[in-house]
């Protein structure tokens, strides 16, 4: 796969107003051909000064049959999403546009090479991890880190209890708004069994939604609401990074791209 990691590298070529020169950064060329567009690959004279550079070499990457231009403006740094956009259309390479008009293009997408990491979040209410993570991703945040995402949401309306934690979620019977009266079946974690535990005594039976034991996969990001368990470490086996249940999005980037980096490490 060619992907340029910067859309600084891509020009777009229409006309020639310096002949056969070419803007010195640049090292692929998207050309204007009567059938629609060529990539090619250039080598540009190094040794010179000026902005404007003579060509050493030049290679046709793709040819105009081969090249697609995607119809829509996207996030030119959103990069794993124009690698799946690119395989969705079909074609050998694809042509994106940004919204200030800078170019880049795929060839022979491929995400093989990404690495996948796993989201454990639970909703109702807002699955807060997932969400955050989604409008990151959308942002361009993980752009150069060349990962996917995979969500795993528990949907906690299909779990069979008689409390669940807080009203927040919509429940009608809850631990922070309702007394309880002993043998319920609690939806919760070792943050409501102890709360439960401290204010009515042992006779309840816990359903433990906490989003960590949920975990199968790896590396795999989650959230708890127990500050000790924060941080990258290895649970039930499996490596990933903990969040606090209300952290804010630096500290999800923060926690997502440590993950990623350490991961990669090994």
């Amino acid at each position: 796969m060619i992907f340029p990691e910067h859309c600084k590298y891509v020009g777009h070529a229409s006309t020639k107003p310096c002949d056969d020169k070419v803007y010195f950064m640049s090292r692929y060329l998207l050309r204007d051909t009567q059938g629609g567009h060529e990539v090619l690959e250039v080598t540009l004279d190094q040794n010179e000064k000026g902005m404007m550079r003579n060509l050493l070499s030049s290679r046709v990457l793709a040819s105009d049959d081969e090249v697609y231009r995607y119809p829509e403006k996207v996030n030119l740094h959103n990069r794993t999403r124009l690698v799946e956009l690119a395989l969705d259309t079909g074609y050998r390479c694809t042509i994106f546009t940004g919204p200030d008009e800078h170019q880049t293009f795929v060839l022979d997408p491929d995400l093989s090479g990404f690495l996948k990491i796993h989201i454990y979040d639970v909703s109702p209410p807002r699955p807060g991890l997932s969400s955050c993570i989604r409008e990151l991703e959308a942002a361009g945040m993980f752009g150069d880190l060349s990962i996917q995402f995979c969500h795993h949401v528990r949907d906690l309306t299909e779990v069979h209890a008689d409390v669940f934690p807080c009203r927040a979620a919509g429940f009608e019977k809850t631990l922070d708004a309702d007394a309880m009266q002993g043998g319920e079946q609690v939806a919760g974690c070792l943050t409501a069994s102890q709360f439960y535990t401290e204010c009515y005594g042992s006779d309840f039976h816990l359903v433990n939604i906490c989003p960590l034991e949920c975990v199968t996969e790896e590396p795999f990001i989650t959230r708890c609401c127990r500050s000790e368990r924060e941080g990258i470490h290895a649970w039930n086996g499996h490596t990933g990074a903990v969040v606090h249940w209300g952290a804010d999005p630096v500290k999800i980037y923060e926690a997502v791209r440590d993950l990623a980096l350490r991961w990669r490490a090994r």
